[in-house]
């Protein structure tokens, strides 16, 4: 009997060498000769010749196979070596024999196995088959959209596993045909360019090109609701006509793509990079960098240059709004050596105002494009790189500089930076005595500062955040206490801001600006306290009338008084605010 295993090599019996050290969590390797059991599917495989490499087909791959089958006594009922020439076939669809497919998939390029399929009761018999198999290759059919309606077969595979994105610009070329060969769209030799956001010619073609690798070759199957549906197309634009229904036959390659990034994570700051930087690291927020660019508007005019003929570089220092906020926002993202085109909206560029530069005027809203290269930075040193001494000056520094942002209204960065100074005097054990005492009173200050910027922007749970953590190091903290009452009082809190401003006059009984928001926490007490009573006085209307003269006088009179209250405490508030003390003030940081 002509077998399969007689063209091997004599020295396919060597075992399968192992990294040292390795592992091997599941089943080990199936030695030359050894006979496994598969599965539950009765299937057994004997291996005869190991194969190459590490992958294996999957169900729905196109395979090419020589094949010997046999029954168990020896006798050959079919062979594709009679014929001299190799099967292909679609895993998953029992082409060659049923529970066959199974064996496949285990195995490598190259490699020869003999299965033994049982009879149809699933007991080895007589009447079992045998199957020796060489797999030559196989095709990847990936089913895109998981529905049968786009199917991919990679003909080459690409380099690399990343995959394009929606932002992402993509170079492909293509070559679309109708069943019968007629082409519908062909690329120009060099390909054409996209984002795969935007689309292009077919439905289908961005939920392709995100499963394909750069270089990847695949042919296609799309069926007419991923290509031009039931309407079909007229000619138009380079584009054949294409009659309703049609299936596509499409060969595709993805030659390259370009990474787009949503820097500010609302899409008005995009960056396409254009060559990658070295290594693996970006500049940061406090960084000295320097890049040379191309500044332009979107109709390709140039504004500024940097770095570009014979214009010297531009040396910044990052989030210190030195440059416009869309270009210091990107250049933290690049590495050195990177080039990318920044595209840039006005609301983190030059806004609704008109702007002269070097080579021309910037219109008022208008969208500016960079085209920027990283050629140095030095980042910030991060806290554990510094001594004690430069951690208590470094957090002092940025405490002041957030203290002038705060005075700008410029609450946000302000918060940044009183966040970024506590940082660098955490209590790591890094401090003596002496510099622990420094340590913790910068610590509270910026805590306490970060909690005005947080009651300036409406974030009242981090005000809340920001007090606790005070509170939690000085029990009696009046700042602390008042300003977590004010958080508390703007998110409906009323029983707790009650306990903080208690707590605080316990501890200093005559601070006026602790009374006025006790006088207020009264007021808005007694207003939710009367509308919860009008809310039941509704529920239970139906059963009974109120038509006394009198009890309506009273409560004009009551809504009277209550309004004079209104004012008198209003007054007393302004007063307050004229001269409020910065040792006490929610909104007056520390100096």
């Amino acid at each position: 009997m002509a077998v399969l295993s007689e063209i091997n090599d004599g020295d396919e019996e060597k075992e399968l060498d192992e990294e040292p050290g390795e592992v091997i969590e599941s089943a080990p390797p199936q030695k030359v000769g050894e006979e496994r059991e598969l599965g539950n599917y009765g299937l057994k495989k004997k291996l005869i010749k190991r194969g190459i490499g590490w992958e294996t087909p999957e169900l729905n791959d196109e395979v090419t196979v020589h094949y010997v089958g046999t029954l168990e006594d020896g006798t050959k009922f079919d062979s594709s070596r009679d014929k001299d020439q190799p099967i292909k076939f679609t895993l998953g669809q029992g082409e060659l024999a049923a529970g066959l497919d199974h064996g496949i998939i285990t195995m490598k390029k190259g490699e020869v196995a003999l299965f033994t399929i049982p009879d149809e009761s699933g007991v080895s018999s007589a009447n079992s088959k045998q199957f020796e198999v060489e797999l030559i290759s196989w095709i990847k059919v990936v089913d895109v959209c998981r529905d049968g309606g786009i199917i991919k077969k990679i003909m080459e595979k690409g380099v690399g596993d990343e995959r394009p994105r929606d932002p992402d610009e993509v170079l492909v070329k293509y070559r679309m045909a109708l069943a019968d060969d007629t082409i519908v769209a062909e690329t120009p030799e060099g390909g054409v360019e996209f984002h795969v956001k935007d689309g292009h010619l077919l439905p289908g073609l961005p939920r392709v090109i995100m499963t394909m690798t750069k270089g990847e070759k695949a042919q296609l199957i799309v069926q007419p609701h991923y290509a031009f549906g039931e309407k079909g197309s007229e000619a138009s634009n380079g584009v054949h006509s294409v009659p309703p229904n049609s299936v596509l036959h499409v060969n595709i390659e993805l030659v390259s793509f370009k990474p787009v990034i949503d820097v500010t994570g609302d899409s008005k700051v995009l960056k396409k990079i254009l060559k990658e930087g070295e290594g693996a690291s970006t500049a940061n927020e406090g960084a000295n960098v320097t890049v040379s660019y191309t500044a332009k508007l979107e109709d390709g005019t140039v504004f500024e240059k940097r770095g570009i003929d014979e214009t010297p570089p531009l040396e910044f220092i990052t989030d210190e709004e030195q440059v416009i906020v869309g270009l210091d926002r990107a250049v933290v993202t690049m590495k050195k050596g990177e080039r990318a085109i920044i595209s840039i909206h006005p609301d983190y560029a030059f806004g609704d105002v008109e702007v002269k530069r070097d080579f021309a005027m910037v219109p008022p809203s208008s969208r500016v494009v960079y085209d920027v290269e990283m050629k140095n930075f030095i980042k910030e040193k991060a806290p554990w790189e510094l001594k004690s001494n430069e951690k208590i000056d470094t957090a002092k520094r940025k405490k002041e500089e957030g203290n002038m942002l705060f005075k700008c209204c410029k609450y946000e960065r302000a918060a940044k930076k009183y966040d970024k100074a506590a940082d660098y005097v955490s209590e790591d054990g890094s401090f003596g005595d002496d510099e622990e005492k420094q340590a913790k009173a910068l610590r509270v200050s910026c805590w306490l500062n970060g909690a005005a910027c947080c009651l300036k922007l409406n974030d009242f749970p981090g005000a809340i955040k920001l007090c606790s953590q005070v509170l939690d190091v000085e029990i009696c903290n009046v700042k602390a206490l008042y300003r977590r009452a004010q958080a508390y009082i703007e998110t409906g809190d009323f029983l707790l801001a009650d306990v903080d401003i208690k707590k605080a006059l316990e501890v200093d009984p005559q601070n006026r600006e602790v009374m006025v928001m006790k006088k207020k926490l009264k007021q808005l007490q007694a207003e939710n306290d009367k509308k919860y009573a009008k809310l039941y006085e509704n529920m239970f209307a139906h059963k009974e009338k109120d038509s006394s003269v009198a009890t309506k006088r009273l409560k004009v009179e009551k809504q009277e008084d209550e309004k004079k209250n209104e004012e008198a405490t209003k007054m007393e508030m302004d007063k307050v605010a004229d001269s409020a003390a910065p040792s006490v003030d929610g909104l007056i940081v520390d100096s």
